[in-house]
């Protein structure tokens, strides 16, 4: 899509594919930023859960998420997928990141011509290492141009209760990631624009492994200079694995990488902080999962950035240990050693 092809301003029918806590609230973030440029837009949700489906119907609020937050009124659900596409110029996809492709392969034939496409996932695929972007490309068959992608400190029940975010929003076309930023430019968020797809997932895919290392310290009662260490490490090895797939080093220092990196490390908000806690406290994964209602994506695509690493000869001792850790190969109390265990070199050297 060239930036000719591309319509004037913004969003006018939206279809947000996932009823959890980001997929409501970036419905929220659609339906507010319309209301503050006078815009039309009508939004719909598409949930798997009647029950959910029918609390944002009838109360305009999804309690199993987002607690008491209200939402207006131009947002409606349905469990009909295909009653959810229709008419929409812009889909959001905010599903788990392990099961897009099976559902976008039902979903091909229901995608408007020249819709766009935005990810709010934060997941590498299992046994391909895929990107989101790259899923969606390859089962809707569209260009990378008509594919974009939303990251950055994100905890969603803040930006649900309007509290000031800037974000980051990544499309090859700089044209298409203008006219879906002028779409979510809400009084509360604030989005940015780049071209550099590749690193804003990147980062959003490491912080959540680099998150479930801190939480584990934390839940092991290590101090601040541990996980201060940790974080700023993480991020070191997010640049390299960045860097080597072809993103840029300025995205790094940026929301997508440091903002979202410090958000996910640091917030009681954040699942994969959360479940890196509970680990660290000495719950097994399977009473972990029982402890939470959604996905903490780090431990899914761990295993998936471990091997992306190892494939591209990138360092990454950090998530090799949370994946051992994972893996049941390594216990918590092994962990600390190995968060930091690399070869002595000047700090700068990637």
């Amino acid at each position: 899509m060239t930036p000719e092809q591309v319509r004037p301003g913004s969003a006018a029918s939206v279809a947000v594919l996932g009823a959890g806590s980001w997929g409501t609230t970036f419905a929220k973030i659609l339906a507010d930023a319309a209301t503050a440029s006078d815009v039309d837009r009508r939004i719909r949700i598409w949930g798997r859960r009647p029950e959910i489906v029918d609390q944002i119907n009838s109360l305009h609020r999804n309690p199993q998420y987002l607690a008491d937050v209200e939402l207006p009124p131009s947002i409606s659900a349905s469990t009909d997928v295909a009653e959810v596409f229709a008419g929409a110029d812009l889909v959001v996809l905010a599903v788990p990141a392990q099961s897009l492709r099976l559902q976008l392969r039902s979903w091909k034939g229901l995608l408007e011509p020249d819709a766009l496409v935005v990810s709010l996932m934060k997941g590498l695929e299992l046994s391909t290492d895929a990107r989101m972007s790259e899923v969606i490309r390859q089962e809707l068959d569209i260009p990378a141009e008509r594919v974009a992608v939303v990251s950055g400190p994100n905890l969603a029940m803040e930006i649900a209760r309007e509290e000031p975010t800037a974000s980051v929003v990544a499309c090859a076309d700089s044209a298409v990631a203008g006219w879906i930023a002028r779409s979510c430019t809400a009084p509360y968020f604030r989005p940015y624009t780049t071209s550099d797809v590749v690193g804003v997932e990147i980062g959003g895919i490491v912080k959540n492994v680099i998150a479930l290392a801190v939480g584990i310290c934390e839940g092991k009662q290590m101090g601040d200079n541990t996980k201060a260490s940790v974080i700023t490490r993480g991020l070191a090895e997010t640049s390299r694995l960045a860097l080597a797939l072809g993103g840029e080093a300025q995205t790094m220092a940026g929301l997508a990488g440091l903002g979202d990196l410090v958000a996910t490390c640091s917030s009681p908000l954040s699942r994969n902080h959360t479940a890196g806690r509970l680990l660290g406290q000495g719950l097994t994964l399977d009473e972990v999962a029982e402890k939470m209602t959604q996905t903490a994506e780090g431990i899914k695509s761990g295993q998936a950035v471990h091997e992306l690493a190892g494939k591209l000869g990138v360092e990454m001792p950090i998530t090799a240990a949370v994946v051992a850790v994972l893996a049941g190969k390594l216990s918590v109390d092994q962990l600390g050693p190995l968060l930091l265990a690399r070869e002595l070199k000047p700090e700068g050297d990637y």
